[in-house]
């Protein structure tokens, strides 16, 4: 077969860019997402189901800092799922250790591939971090310190909200994002365009430049924390490797935290243990405790 990509024809983006074909069984980690989620909710302070736009799948789930502290930096989280799957109901598990240690928690739901293209996905979570700026403080947020994390199509879609250009027509400042942590993040989506990912997201290849985040770097960058799985793909791994390069290489601060033994999928479930490397990092960023330093 001809060579599409970077050295690889169609079978081989394939193998590359098939998150699920690298752990032996999927289902028990959907499972653990859904059942934290589901306890979250049924044990924190929150508030469900809090509309940013007037479509039904438009919606927030809020966790307030826990002993409803005032002012709490935010930490908002975006479902992976390549675009197609899951809801803000898998996406709150972390939501435990993250208000214990003084934060708010943002679940962000939005509309799945394919019943609405990726253009309407990013401007989904794009309007979300802009309702989040504009309301968040009504339920003890800092609007001020927003920082935003999302998993493998989350990772991409935090890319969309720290890409430029967008802001104004948002209504929202370029800086509104204080720090960023993408997990096994997509940013140039141009080699998806000759992958099964396709046959639900059917971009053409303008849609992928338009929607890569590699492609968009901004003027003036916040702090980044990006990771992934030890057992990811080449690509997967290379695509996170890429932008955290092009970030520092624009003199913007970041740095890459390991995640020995962990997936593609179960990297997500380590955000709920405050004692691992990467909540450690993302806690720092957030000022809300120290952490050891990572390359």
């Amino acid at each position: 077969m001809a060579t599409l990509y970077r050295n690889y024809d169609r079978a081989g983006l394939d193998v590359q860019y098939n998150a699920r074909a690298t752990v032996p069984d999927i289902q028990p980690i959907l499972k653990k997402y859904a059942d934290g989620s589901a306890e979250a909710r049924r044990t924190l302070d929150c508030a469900l189901d809090v509309p940013f736009g007037d479509h039904a799948d438009e919606v927030l789930d809020i966790f307030p800092a826990a002993g409803g502290a005032r002012n709490a930096p935010v930490f908002v989280f975006i479902h992976g799922g390549y675009w197609r799957l899951l809801s803000k109901n898998d996406s709150s598990c972390m939501a435990p250790a993250f208000t214990q240690a003084g934060a708010m928690v943002v679940a962000v739901n939005y509309s799945l591939a394919p019943a609405v293209t990726l253009d309407r996905i990013v401007d989904q979570t794009r309007r979300a971090l802009a309702w989040i700026h504009h309301h968040i403080a009504e339920y003890g947020g800092d609007p001020a310190r927003i920082h935003v994390c999302g998993s493998s199509a989350g990772g991409h879609l935090v890319g969309a909200l720290l890409a430029s250009g967008w802001h104004a027509g948002y209504e929202v400042p370029p800086d509104v994002i204080r720090g960023a942590a993408p997990l096994s993040g997509l940013f140039d989506l141009r080699p998806l365009v000759h992958t099964h990912v396709n046959e639900w997201m059917r971009m053409s290849e303008a849609d992928a430049i338009r929607n890569s985040p590699a492609l968009q770097l901004p003027q003036a960058g916040c702090p980044l924390v990006v990771s992934y799985g030890e057992t990811e793909t080449a690509e997967f791994k290379r695509q996170s490797d890429d932008y955290l390069a092009a970030w520092l290489e624009r003199g913007f601060a970041g740095h890459y935290v390991p995640m020995p033994g962990t997936n593609h999928y179960d990297i997500v479930l380590s955000l709920n243990d405050p004692d691992s490397p990467l909540t450690r990092a993302i806690f720092e960023q957030m000022g809300l405790a120290p952490a050891p330093h990572s390359r």
